[in-house]
């Protein structure tokens, strides 16, 4: 009998209460846990519309939570008020703040707007260059579009630019585009849990690991990061298809999104080198680079000065939100940019080299999801940034990496913490403006300590893989592995790993 637990089918769907210990314990409250002959999904509710109705309820949540700063207005969301109220959102602000009210397309050269209208300072430009990826700049000059056909639309081109937001058409039309924006994502969010669902159907339910996240409800509509999600998403549910360019073109629309799902190549390249399936490594580097080529080059010769300068503006940044550089900076440790940039660089690139080693040298091949989890997670503990909405980046790679309720209630506990205080500080609500700032120093520490957990114990999977719960039936392998999944690895090393663990016992 294997050590990892009672074997199932291999097409057997996999019920929360059977399968996760708090799950099994709340089952209690309405009947116990499901019995082993269970028809799961046999109804009108299965998983899928099941998880996308909490994902309705909890982002509506989410929408309510921000409310107060739409009642207001969202001329106020950079105000006092609005941390104190903890619904500041970037979405609102940028309408004004990046030229899309004056109807300026995100991207465009300066140079061509009216000889009134240009920027008078280089700090002036800055502020109306947006600072995002390319294609998160066009959702926002679409949705901008959109909010210029159903608002008001003022003409506000004799208005001087810090006065545009005073005025209450614009205001309303902010609100307006806001709420375009929340539909839009609302979207991306339903689509990005269908694709999860669809990519391991044995075990749809740990896709309500991030439909029902607190942290869900309480970043979603801070910014865009949501866009990002149906791209990781999509790759993810391509790559476990066996659909190696299709995965490729999705990671490619994502890294035009967001930056970091650039950093789950460097996992697929040593788990691939492993299993000797480099072919499909190269399939997806090539799709994903010509699908952001096809993105990205057309705006650069547009206007290279606005599309450099997302990356101008990150490589010049000081340290920021939510790191350890600004707790270091707030109590009198000052380093240059240059400095936190190049001490970044190194200590991630000895944590990709320390995932690389683990991902080779495992005594069985980790799963996929894995590895992006730590990869992600080593970025984001290192980087001199992390902003409330960045928990978005981790939820979807922790909820598969480590599907247990439990450890993902506890992470997010962290999360919330330092969602609360991260606004306190901007608020200045525990101590006086310029002073250190002890509960937010507490607040990172505590963020970190959060994300370390979840760390260890995928880290500690990965080395005693009957700790993994998607292995622990003795049969799953990898399910979001694709071409990798049941490869020559796993029929090896997973007879050794049995041996193994049934001598730790």
């Amino acid at each position: 009998m294997s050590f990892l637990g009672t074997p199932r089918a291999l097409d057997e769907v996999v019920a929360p209460s059977q399968d996760d210990p708090l799950a099994r314990q709340a089952s209690a409250a309405v009947g116990g846990p499901a019995g082993r002959h269970v028809r799961l999904g046999g109804n009108w509710w299965t998983p899928l519309r099941v998880i996308l109705a909490v994902a309705t309820f909890c982002f509506g949540l989410g929408v309510v939570q921000k409310s107060p700063c739409v009642v207001e207005d969202w001329a106020e969301a950079a105000s006092p008020k609005a941390f104190s109220h903890m619904c500041y959102s970037d979405i609102s602000y940028l309408y004004v703040g990046r030229g899309l009210a004056e109807g300026i397309w995100p991207y465009s050269p300066l140079s061509d707007l009216p000889p009134g209208r240009q920027p008078a300072t280089e700090d002036e430009a800055h502020t109306l260059t947006l600072e995002y990826p390319v294609l998160t700049g066009l959702w926002m000059g679409a949705t901008g579009l959109v909010t210029h056909l159903l608002g008001a639309s003022p003409d506000v081109s004799d208005v001087p630019r810090g006065e545009i937001g005073a005025d209450l058409r614009v205001q309303r039309d902010g609100a307006i585009f806001w709420g375009v924006n929340a539909v839009g994502l609302f979207v991306c969010l339903l689509v990005s849990l269908a694709l999860l669902v669809k990519s391991q159907p044995r075990r749809p339910w740990e896709a309500m690991l991030i439909a029902a996240s607190p942290s869900l409800i309480l970043a979603a509509m801070i910014n865009w990061d949501l866009l990002a999600l149906v791209f990781v998403a999509g790759f993810i549910w391509a790559w476990a298809s066996r659909r190696p360019v299709a995965a490729g073109v999705f990671l490619g629309l994502g890294v035009a999104t967001k930056f970091y799902p650039l950093f789950f190549l460097g996992p697929l390249f040593v788990l691939c080198l492993r299993e000797r399936r480099l072919d499909a490594w190269v399939k997806t580097s090539v799709a994903a680079f010509v699908a952001w080529s096809l993105v990205n080059v057309p705006i650069y010769l547009w206007s290279p000065d606005a599309f450099l300068w997302f990356w101008q503006f990150n490589a010049s940044r000081g340290p920021d939100f939510g790191s350890v550089w600004l707790v270091a900076s707030n109590y009198g440790h000052i380093a240059s940019s240059q400095t936190i940039n190049l001490t970044t660089v190194i200590f991630f690139g000895c944590a990709c080299l320390a995932i690389g080693a683990l991902g080779l040298f495992a005594p069985r091949r980790p799963r996929l999801v894995q590895l992006m989890f730590l990869v992600v997670a080593s970025f984001l503990l290192v980087n001199k940034v992390y902003s409330p909405q960045y928990v978005l980046w981790l939820l979807p790679l922790a909820a598969l990496a480590r599907p247990r309720w439990r450890d993902l209630l506890i992470w997010q506990a962290c999360e919330i913490f330092y969602f609360f205080a991260v606004w306190m500080h901007i608020a200045d609500f525990f101590v006086e403006a310029g002073e250190p700032d002890w509960a937010y120093a507490l607040a990172v520490g505590v963020r970190i300590a959060g994300e370390l957990f979840l760390v260890w114990l995928v880290v500690r999977d990965i080395l005693f893989p009957w700790h993994d719960p998607v292995r622990a039936d003795a049969l799953t392998d990898d399910p979001l592995g694709g071409v990798l999944d049941q490869g020559i690895d796993s029929q090896a090393s997973v007879r050794d790993v049995e041996l193994s663990g049934a001598l730790s016992r």
